[in-house]
C-alpha cells in the first residue's frame, strides 16, 4: 500500500492559525484586540508616535500623475473601499440566493433594520438639533456585522439558527441603509467630469458582464479605475466598492452538469496516463490534466464567489483590524467624563443602545401583527429584543461615518467615546439577555 505523504512542518506550524480563522467569532476577537491596542497606544507615553504614524504621507504614482495622502486617508478611503466591496458582494448574494431573495424572507429583517436606523437617528437628532454635532445623525444608525455575528457564534446552541439568520439578514439590510446614507448625505462638492468617467467605467463593466467575460483580472483593473474616478468625484470612494460589487457577474462560465461531465472524463484520463501513486512532476500528461481541472474549478464558480472567497480573510483579519487600529485611538484622559456626558456622545449612546432595541423590536412587532412578515420558526419575542440590543454595536460603520460627519478632532473624539461606550454596553447586555433567556427556556423544558 502506498504511503501517504508526510505533513510538511510549515503546515503543522500554521494549523492552529487556520483553525482559529475558521471560527466565526475569530474576526471579532482580532477586532477587539486591535481596538484595545489603539486605546492603550493613544493614551500611553507613546501617543505622539500613534498620531504621527497615521499622519505619515504616502505618495503613489508616476511623474506628475500621483496620489498623495496620509496613511489614515489611505486606510479610510482605500482599504475600506475593499471592505465595502465585500459588503456589496454579500448584499448581492443575499438578494440572489440568500435570506433577502424573496419578499417574504426579506420583509422582517428589512423592516427591523429600517426601525433600527430611523429611531436611533431621531434620538440623536433630539440631543443635537441645531448644535455643533448635528451632522452626526447617521452615526448611531449602523450595526457592526462582524461583532454581532461573532457574539452570536459565542452563544452557539443557546440561540436558534433562525435567529442567527435573522440578525445576519438584518445587518446586511442595515449595511444597505448605511451605504445609501453615506452616498446621499455625506457627500462633498461633486465633480461632473469625474462622475461621467465613473459612469463610463460602470457601463463598460456592465457590457463585459453581458458579454460573458469572467476574468477576475479584467474586473479588478476596471474596479481600480472606478475607485479612482469616485475618489475625485466628491462622492465617497467607498461607494465605488458597492457599485462595483453589484456589477460583478453572479453567473459562472460552466454549469454544474458540464463541470461534472468534464471532471469525470478528465479524472478517467488522469488514471489512464500513469500508475497509482506516481509523482505528477514526472508525468507531463497528468500535469496538463490537473491544470485543466484547476481551470474548470474556477470556471464553475462565479466571479462573485471567487472575489468574496479570496477577499473575506483579508477584510476580516487585515483591513478591519487596521481600520480599528487607526480609528479607535480615543484620548481617555482627564476630559473622558466630560466627553461621555457631551450631547454628541449621549446622542450616540442613547441612539445605539436604546434606539436600536426599540426601533428593531417595535418595527418587527408591527410587521408581524400587520401580517407583512412572519416571526422565524423557534424564535420568540424576547430573542428578537435581545437581537435588537446586540445591534447597538455600531463600531466599524459608526467610526467610519464619524470620520465623514466631523472633520475636527475634538468632535470626532467625543463621538468615538460614545461609539465605544455604546458598543460595549450593547454587546454585554445583548449577550447576557440572550444567554439568560436560553438558560430559562432549557430549565422550563427540563421541568416539563
Amino acid at each position: 500500500m502506498e504511503a501517504t505523504n508526510p505533513v510538511p512542518p510549515i503546515e503543522k506550524i500554521f494549523q492552529p492559525f487556520k483553525a482559529f480563522a475558521k471560527v466565526e467569532a475569530s474576526s471579532g476577537i482580532v477586532l477587539i484586540f486591535c481596538t484595545i491596542i489603539a486605546l492603550v497606544w493613544a493614551n500611553s507615553g507613546f501617543s505622539e508616535s500613534y498620531t504621527g504614524l497615521w499622519h505619515t504621507n504616502i505618495t503613489i504614482g508616476i511623474g506628475n500623475y500621483n496620489l498623495s495622502y496620509n496613511l489614515h486617508y489611505w486606510i479610510n478611503d482605500g482599504l475600506m473601499a475593499v471592505f465595502f466591496f465585500v459588503v456589496g458582494l454579500e448584499i448581492k448574494r443575499e438578494f440572489l440566493v440568500g435570506e433577502l431573495s424573496t419578499a417574504k424572507q426579506a420583509a422582517l429583517p428589512a423592516i427591523a433594520a429600517l426601525g433600527g436606523m430611523i429611531i436611533p437617528a431621531l434620538i440623536y437628532t433630539l440631543f443635537n438639533l441645531n448644535g455643533k454635532g448635528e451632522a452626526g445623525w447617521g452615526i448611531p444608525m449602523a450595526t457592526d456585522i462582524a461583532f454581532v455575528i461573532g457574539l452570536m457564534a459565542l452563544l452557539g446552541s443557546h440561540v436558534p439558527s433562525n435567529l442567527k439568520i435573522f440578525i445576519t439578514a438584518l445587518a446586511i439590510a442595515d449595511d444597505i441603509g448605511a451605504v445609501l446614507v453615506i452616498a446621499v448625505f455625506y457627500t462633498s462638492e461633486l465633480s461632473v467630469s469625474a462622475l461621467l468617467v465613473a459612469g463610463g467605467i460602470l457601463l463598460i463593466l456592465f457590457v463585459l458582464n453581458r458579454l460573458g467575460v469572467r476574468n477576475l483580472l479584467v474586473y479588478t483593473v476596471l474596479g481600480l479605475f472606478l475607485w479612482l474616478a469616485f475618489l475625485k468625484s466628491g462622492i465617497h470612494a467607498t461607494v465605488a466598492g458597492v457599485l462595483f460589487a453589484f456589477i460583478v457577474p453572479a453567473t459562472a462560465r460552466y454549469n454544474t452538469k458540464e463541470f461534472l461531465m468534464n471532471g469525470k472524463d478528465l479524472l478517467k484520463e488522469f488514471d489512464e496516463q500513469g500508475k497509482e501513486g506516481m509523482n505528477v512532476l514526472a508525468n507531463e500528461e497528468r500535469q496538463n490534466i490537473v491544470q485543466t481541472l484547476e481551470s474548470n474549478c474556477a470556471k464553475v464558480l462565479t466571479p462573485l464567489q471567487r472575489f468574496e472567497h479570496n477577499l473575506n480573510p483579508w477584510v476580516s483579519f487585515v483591513i478591519m483590524p487596521v481600520f480599528a487600529l487607526a480609528n479607535a485611538g480615543v484620548l481617555l484622559q482627564e476630559n473622558f467624563f466630560s466627553a461621555l456626558i457631551n450631547e454628541i456622545s449621549l446622542g450616540i449612546i442613547t441612539g445605539l443602545f436604546i434606539g436600536k432595541q426599540i426601533g428593531i423590536f417595535i418595527f418587527s412587532w408591527l410587521a408581524v401583527k400587520l401580517n407583512i412578515a412572519e416571526l422565524p420558526a423557534n424564535v420568540n419575542w424576547k430573542q428578537i429584543y435581545g437581537t435588537g440590543i446586540l445591534a447597538g454595536i455600531g463600531f466599524t460603520m459608526s467610526l467610519f461615518i464619524t470620520n465623514l460627519a466631523f472633520t475636527g478632532e475634538e468632535l470626532s473624539n467625543v463621538a468615538k467615546v460614545g461609539i465605544l461606550s455604546a458598543s460595549l454596553i450593547s454587546g454585554i447586555a445583548g449577550y447576557l439577555l440572550l444567554r439568560f433567556s436560553a438558560s430559562r427556556n432549557i430549565q422550563k423544558e427540563v421541568s416539563v
